[in-house]
């Protein structure tokens, strides 16, 4: 039986998400551009999913462009934000811990001329609005901070942080990377006080190769990209309408308190388990989101227990998907040893996991510690 406990490198395509992509694909299968009456039914599955998607945000419709994955929404609000403010300043804020999307964006507008400041966190994981807020200052363009740490679940305070930015400089334009928060948590844009929001499908039980971003209104970007007229000229190109469909299908599947509380309790259960293990360190911070808990497990590496754990038919990750097994950034900004860094386990459940899941992991864990550390 396998035992799939990395939701949060990617999820299961829910069977509603699923059917709908197959629908869009071979019934409603027009260019949503295109005038005549397929095109007129695709172009209302797309707007029909923005809504959805927007609803989710608590915003407007017309405030959502959708992408083709968190990088590249990622991507748009770095990159066009820092060329639509480059004539009123340099400088940009992100956190340390942030995914590599934003890292390495940020490192590319460094060598265009930007300032870029990096945050650390706490020896929590969490970024401390006090922090960020120190190095605001005028030539301050924008600032982006993650809601939910994607190794760790640390959850950011960035409504906090965010309301103390705008408070010192009014012009700075907020932005945060929401992928691991989305469907998980409630995400308010105004609450947020967030002017760019990034989400991604395939977090939340939809096909890759999807995704959005939220720009407030009012709020200016330049495109990265040209060719047409799609998403008001921010994302040209025909839209992926059945990765689209199956995305606004997957949000309206969300039961996001029920899902937490069922989530919490595995959560609890998983954590009483693992800190009965000898060798086993939890890494993430007590208050995180219950979907990912981070751990080191003992003097094993990674990657050996990784794979130890794939014969078993258990299946976690050694950090972010997107690293492919380079050594964790976000652990070593928490002040963590390279040893400890170098044996960590992320561990991410969905609506789909289960007890059994948690067992087996655990299981394979002991089974790992006693047969690994001796090679």
């Amino acid at each position: 039986m396998e035992h799939y406990l990395d939701n949060s490198a990617t999820t299961a395509v829910s069977e509603k998400a699923a059917k709908t992509a197959y629908r869009i694909m071979t019934e409603n299968y027009g260019n949503p551009s295109s005038l005549h009456l397929k095109g007129i039914e695709a172009e209302h599955e797309l707007e029909q999913a923005r809504k959805i998607i927007a609803r989710t945000l608590s915003a407007n419709s017309e405030e959502i462009i959708f992408t083709s994955g968190g990088t590249e929404a990622n991507n748009l609000a770095l990159f066009g934000t820092a060329q639509a403010k480059k004539r009123t300043g340099d400088k940009i804020i992100i956190s340390s811990v942030e995914h590599s999307s934003i890292t390495e964006a940020a490192q590319r507008l460094e060598c265009d001329g930007f300032e870029v400041v990096r945050i650390s966190p706490d020896k929590d994981g969490i970024v401390r609005t006090e922090s960020v807020l120190s190095t605001v200052d005028s030539k301050t363009v924008l600032v982006s901070v993650m809601c939910v740490n994607n190794e760790t679940g640390a959850v950011m305070p960035v409504s906090d942080i965010f309301s103390a930015v705008k408070e010192k400089n009014s012009n700075v334009v907020c932005h945060t990377d929401a992928v691991q928060a989305f469907g998980k948590i409630p995400i308010n844009a105004k609450r947020l006080n967030a002017d760019l929001i990034t989400v991604s499908a395939h977090k939340v039980h939809a096909p890759k190769g999807c995704g959005a971003l939220y720009i407030k209104k009012g709020i200016r970007i330049v495109p990265v990209q040209y060719g047409g007229e799609q998403e008001k000229k921010l994302r040209p190109g025909t839209e992926a309408l059945p990765l689209i469909a199956a995305f606004g299908a997957a949000c309206g599947e969300f039961k996001i308190e029920e899902n937490y509380n069922a989530v919490r309790e595995l959560n609890r259960y998983a954590l009483q388990k693992l800190k009965n293990i000898d060798g086993v360190i939890i890494n993430s911070p007590e208050n995180a989101l219950p979907y990912i808990i981070n751990v080191s497990a003992g003097r094993v590496r990674s990657e050996t227990m990784l794979h130890f754990l794939e014969e078993l038919d258990v299946y976690v990750s050694s950090g972010s998907a997107c690293a492919k097994g380079k050594p964790s950034h976000v652990l070593r900004a928490m002040g963590l040893s390279k040893e400890r860094a170098d044996s960590a386990l992320r561990i991410s459940f969905s609506k789909y996991s289960t007890k059994d899941d948690i067992d087996a992991l655990c299981s394979g864990i002991e089974q790992g510690l006693k047969m690994l550390a001796h090679r």
